[in-house]
């Protein structure tokens, strides 16, 4: 009996481990049950607004993470001081249990829009997985009559400080991409600063303001005639609309305002813990349910390993430490 019993446990763990391969999410999920990596419901905290690109893909990988881990997924939004006061949240929580969902601006831009932060990046946070590489789409206002980005430029060259752009905030990335383009091009438009990227869009749509670099949520309104989009903000076109020129096709070199989003855990988060999810969200990544509402916003799955995500955020960091101090740009 001593050697049957190991036998027919055996037999049992590769039928299971058959069965499973029949399942994109079994590994992770079989890793969870067996070594009780999550005992309580997780936490995503969600540091920007309902609705922005962050909230969009924390609610996509939701069911994927809870059938595969077998927790409860919950979602907590906690926007306010362009990300700051929901990642501190993290910092302190340190359970184990709560990540960071973030926009990449709250890693790549902060900590040089702030005199003072309230955590250190690269000391407090740990990087976990990266979910999608966002693209900026620069729109307008049809009554503009503008149709390149050429024209756009020459158009605000001629009317120096008579049109306008809106962002997320001081130190947005809308923000940021608007600097760049300013800075690259040579002319200069008026910055309208809203408290997220929903109230400028609505703005836009309303002809309070001229045009603003978008993440993604007024496609609907460019797919329906109310907004025209003129380029995309990023170093490739986007494969949401492949016959949108980028900035670099409009005499603007190596404009690139696009940020990769993803999931943070506080420093001392378990090894086993980070790398499950990692393993877990790049999994799910593939999945078309998730990835469909990732492009809808114009966004890009991006499955990294962590260190393809630190290094991708270092190299934004870098590019983006350029602009702001050469703009004198600061935080909310």
């Amino acid at each position: 009996m001593s050697r049957t019993k190991p036998s027919q446990l055996s037999r049992r763990d590769m039928l299971g481990a058959v069965a499973g391969a029949f399942t994109s999410l079994a590994t992770p999920w079989s890793m969870a049950q067996s070594d009780h990596v999550f005992t309580r419901p997780i936490r995503l905290v969600v540091n920007f607004p309902a609705g922005s690109s962050p909230d969009v893909l924390a609610r996509a990988i939701t069911q994927p993470l809870q059938q595969a881990l077998s927790q409860t997924v919950i979602i907590e939004n906690r926007p306010g001081a362009n990300g700051l006061i929901g990642a501190e949240a993290v910092v302190k929580a340190n359970d184990g249990h709560t990540f960071l969902v973030t926009a990449g601006s709250t890693i790549s831009t902060n900590p040089f829009l702030y005199a003072k932060m309230p955590f250190d990046v690269s000391r407090d946070l740990v990087p976990v997985a990266a979910l999608a590489r966002i693209t900026l789409f620069l729109v307008v206002r049809p009554e503009l009559e503008v149709r390149t980005l050429t024209e756009l430029t020459a158009l605000i060259r001629s009317r120096p400080g008579k049109l306008s752009y809106g962002s997320a905030g001081n130190g947005s990335g809308m923000h940021l991409a608007g600097e760049l383009y300013k800075s690259q091009a040579g002319v200069f438009a008026v910055h309208v600063p809203y408290r997220g990227a929903a109230p400028a869009l609505q703005d836009l749509l309303g002809g309070q303001i001229d045009f603003l670099f978008d993440p993604g949520i007024s496609l609907p309104h460019v797919r329906s005639g109310r907004l025209r989009l003129l380029a995309v903000a990023t170093r490739k076109r986007s494969p949401a609309f492949p016959d949108v020129p980028t900035m670099e096709e409009g005499n603007l070199p190596d404009f690139d305002a696009g940020t990769t989003h993803g999931i943070y855990a506080p420093t001392g988060t378990r090894p086993e813990v980070v790398n499950l999810l990692n393993t877990t969200v790049n999994r799910a990544l593939e999945m078309a349910s998730v990835r469909t509402p990732i492009q809808s916003i114009g966004a890009e799955p991006t499955p990294l390993s962590t260190e393809q995500f630190q290094l991708q955020m270092e190299s934004d960091s870098r590019r983006y430490a350029r602009i702001i101090k050469e703009r004198h740009i600061r935080g909310d």
